[in-house]
């Protein structure tokens, strides 16, 4: 198989034996070197026989199946990282010989490359995901012919651009009256409440399930939320393009129904097999919460709106861990562990049926059904929205390979992801292995029941709320720093100096935590109050450890976020599993000592991006590549000017 090489980017033709992904997928577009001046392709135009090329310093005769490194065609940049991509003739096309030089455009056929495997090593995957992309196509909203960038850029600034109707359109959800969008916010985080709440609530359970089907090790019911915290992180990797296809509103509908049916398995279970699968395939569908509502919220406010609305939707990720284990105690005491599941499944089907009747709020399917609404009824196929073309948009294919690829590529890649994943992902996992600590060290430790013991989680429960409230002082320790002098903005370093200080209370709550919840004789109200110090760090670390990932990596943020949530879920799956194992061997002083250690070692992290961020976001590939292409932009714009 030929390589080519061109600076940043390898690629890697199609073998003999491969095929592309039928007909139906030829997306047919066309571009040209003229009007496309970003990132790279080749192009083997096959044909029989040889013929002389012309370029700028390369000459002579060429063997036409044999791709070139100045065989250059000019492709945008995000059409390229959709997938591996080749020039292929369509069938009856002659393309007759002739010369090619540089500096003249020319027209071709794009058709994707999503499996480059032997045809009968990959029909079976590829008719099956062939299936779903034309299925996404005809539910995608933009009915009518495919549209391509040149139509886009035909009707851009003309009559033909589909928009809204002024400012203040009604129909634009940034517009629509405040009780409507407060009544939206409140059912998308009480759906995520309920999501979050059914995470740790089964804790409160465990008991009750190791007697039923005579379970001899808490260990194997720990396996309950390491499954749910698992679907959780690979849920978003499909769901989240899903919504870019078909809107927020579909997906938001169907995945919380099926969040309510595979409840039902649990609710009835008659072995803890039965409980774990229920429990993948609800946190697998019921992630649509996690990996849509901030987008919701980006539809809904604007401006001094969408920070409060942001900080107010956070309440429910951030307690909704702590309600679980607050109510699920006394749940278990006075109805039996399978009520953790019959009152989240009553309480989930009543949002469902709320949130049947909140219109979608997604702009680009919005844009598209009255781009669709205006070429039906005035009979004209020119009316386009810019959302009517993106590339891949059309494609589940392609947008669940771009979901997938890109951050987990970022997450082992990037300095900056590697390192504040591992952090983030960190010290939310010890929050998890706390939702087991606390049942051990007040439970069998101190005897209390279940119900009584559920509430010393009120001191990390006020710990979250006063973090909540410190954003004056993020505010007001940003303002301390100088602005970018090429932005005039705060550097992203700024931003995480609270983080920093966060970083050093973690440790010191693990700490005091581990020296008095054993033995008895200390009173418990000093373990309970270790909780406000550990929530206000741990609430502080990860809203603005997150924050200061999306202000480096600008239009990859989101990628950037995916990953990590991957990392950090599982991490918070996992480390639960550990707890009951650590305070066993080592005893619940020294099991917390040892975690408050990790939280320690780890602290180093922020205060070094804090000192050397910059010097290191300087260096990010990515960040590098997002610097070339703005100046190119500017370049080009100059030039056009």
């Amino acid at each position: 198989m030929t390589k080519i090489h061109i600076p940043g980017f390898e690629i890697t033709p199609a073998p003999p034996g491969a095929r592309f992904l039928e007909d139906s997928l030829d997306i047919g577009d066309e571009f040209t070197s003229e009007r496309i001046m970003s990132a790279w392709s080749f192009i083997p135009l096959a044909d029989e026989g040889n013929y002389s090329r012309g370029y700028l310093g390369v000459s002579g005769t060429m063997n036409l199946n044999t791709p070139l490194p100045t065989d250059i065609a000019h492709l945008s940049s995000e059409q390229f990282r959709s997938g591996n991509w080749s020039f292929n003739r369509r069938p009856g096309t002659q393309y007759q010989r002739q010369t090619i030089y540089s500096e003249e455009g020319f027209e071709y056929k794009l058709r994707p490359l999503s499996f480059q495997l032997q045809p009968e090593r990959a029909s079976a995957l590829t008719r099956a995901f062939s299936a779903v992309s034309r299925i996404s196509k005809g539910l995608s909203g933009d009915y009518g012919p495919p549209r391509t960038i040149e139509d886009l850029e035909n009707v851009l600034d003309t009559d033909y651009e589909v928009k809204w109707d002024g400012p203040q359109d009604p129909k634009n959800p940034l517009n629509w009256s405040l009780p409507r969008k407060t009544g939206i916010l409140f059912l998308i985080s009480m759906q995520y409440l309920m999501v979050v709440f059914y995470v740790t609530s089964y804790l409160s359970g465990t008991r009750g399930m190791m007697e039923e089907f005579d379970i001899p090790q808490k260990t194997s019911v720990s396996l309950g939320l390491t499954m749910y915290q698992i679907g959780v992180a690979l849920g978003p990797l499909l769901l989240a393009p899903m919504s870019e296809l078909f809107g927020r509103r579909p997906i938001y509908q169907i995945s919380m129904g099926l969040f309510c049916i595979f409840l039902l398995p649990a609710c009835f279970a008659k072995n803890l097999e039965t409980i774990l699968a229920s429990r993948f395939f609800a946190a697998f569908v019921g992630s649509v919460t996690f990996s849509n509502s901030l987008g919701s919220l980006g539809d809904l406010f604007s401006g001094k709106g969408k920070a409060l609305a942001f900080n107010i939707f956070m309440i429910a990720p951030l307690e909704g861990p702590v309600i679980g284990p607050l109510l699920g105690g006394f749940i278990y005491e006075q109805l039996g562990w399978k009520y953790l599941n019959y009152l989240t499944l009553i309480f989930s089907t009543a949002l469902v049926i709320v949130g049947y009747f909140v219109p979608e709020t997604y702009t680009p399917v919005l844009m598209r059904r009255k781009a669709a609404m205006l070429r039906k009824t005035k009979k004209d196929e020119n009316y386009m929205s810019r959302y009517c073309y993106k590339v891949g948009e059309g494609d589940m294919l392609t947008l669940v390979k771009l979901n997938m690829k890109r951050p987990l590529l970022m997450l082992f890649t990037e300095p900056i992801c590697v390192f504040w994943a591992l952090y983030i992902g960190v010290q939310y996992g010890i929050l998890y292995l706390n939702f087991t600590a606390y049942p051990i060290v007040f439970q069998e430790i101190r005897g209390w029941a279940p119900g009584i013991a559920g509430l010393s989680f009120l001191g990390l429960g006020l710990g979250i709320i006063i973090a909540l409230c410190m954003e004056p002082l993020n505010n007001k320790l940003v303002s301390l720093h100088k602005p970018d002098p090429e932005t005039s903005l705060p550097t992203p370093e700024s931003r995480i100096l609270i983080v920093c200080l966060a970083g050093i209370l973690s440790p010191v709550s693990l700490f005091m935590f581990a020296w008095t919840c054993s033995p008895t004789s200390i009173h418990p109200i000093w373990s309970i109050l270790s909780g406000v110090p550990f929530g206000i760090s741990n609430t502080l670390i990860f809203i603005h450890g997150n924050a200061y990932l999306m202000s480096s990596y600008d239009l990859f943020a989101a990628s950037c976020l995916a990953g990590c949530a991957v990392f950090r879920n599982v991490l918070c799956g996992v480390l639960p599993l550990v707890g009951p194992k650590l305070f066993q061997d080592l005893g619940a002083n020294m099991a917390m000592t040892v975690v408050g250690i990790l939280a320690a070692t780890l602290a180093p992290i922020p205060w070094g991006f804090y000192k050397w961020g910059k010097f290191i976001r300087e260096r990010s590939p990515i960040l590098i590549n997002i610097q070339a292409e703005k100046e190119h932009r500017e370049r080009q714009f100059a030039v056009d000017s």
